[in-house]
């Protein structure tokens, strides 16, 4: 027989508001990326200076991996968050294979993320605020779903981990958060100071 695990409303809570700042984000970026096809010279709103340029973030390369906007592949699985963590929140329980495949697609989605944040700061060099948004939502929700999986050893760990997990699960997320942070705070260290 097959273990299903109801994940809680607190998490189901969270993927709701992760997965609808992830929506957003790509909506607005795609709606950009849909004006900038039609007027090369349109500006994003969200281009703001030199360093926070969404513009020259979705003019590059990096904007269209797969052959089409990122934004679209955000529309699709921040969509998809949504709908778990609303069914999570209904009382909905899902086996284990289950929850190892959305951690596995939010381990995609995090080291995408990791990705794009290495292009954009070294690369790029500029920021897109609705890309920062999609980035800490990610982050939010990989960290607390793999504190899921490793909390109802769906994944084999020590009993330390898995304490760790039950107990400070918040704590990885803001460090992850707070190293990007201070990688874009010492990256641009001369424009933010001068």
């Amino acid at each position: 027989m097959v273990r299903a695990l109801a994940g809680g409303r607190g998490f189901g809570l969270l993927l709701v508001l992760t997965g609808a700042a992830g929506l957003l984000a790509s909506w607005v970026i795609t709606l950009d990326e849909f004006k900038l096809l039609k007027n090369p010279n349109f500006v994003p709103g969200c281009s703001l200076n030199p360093v926070v340029s969404c513009g020259s973030v979705m003019k590059s390369a990096q904007a269209s991996v797969f052959g089409f906007p990122n934004p679209m592949l955000g529309l699709v699985t921040y969509g998809v968050v949504v709908c778990v963590g609303m069914s999570l929140l209904a009382g909905a329980r899902f086996p284990g294979w289950y929850w190892l495949l959305f951690e596995a697609g939010c381990l995609f989605g995090v080291g995408f993320v990791s990705w794009l944040q290495f292009e954009s700061l070294y690369r790029i060099n500029a920021l897109c605020l609705w890309c920062c948004l999609a980035w800490v939502a990610t982050i939010l929700m990989f960290w607390y779903a793999t504190s899921l999986i490793v909390r109802t050893g769906y994944v084999p760990a020590p009993g330390w981990l898995k304490r760790f997990f039950a107990e400070f699960t918040w704590v990885l997320p803001v460090v992850h958060i707070g190293v990007i942070g201070m990688l874009v705070l010492t990256r641009w260290w001369d424009f933010w100071t001068s």
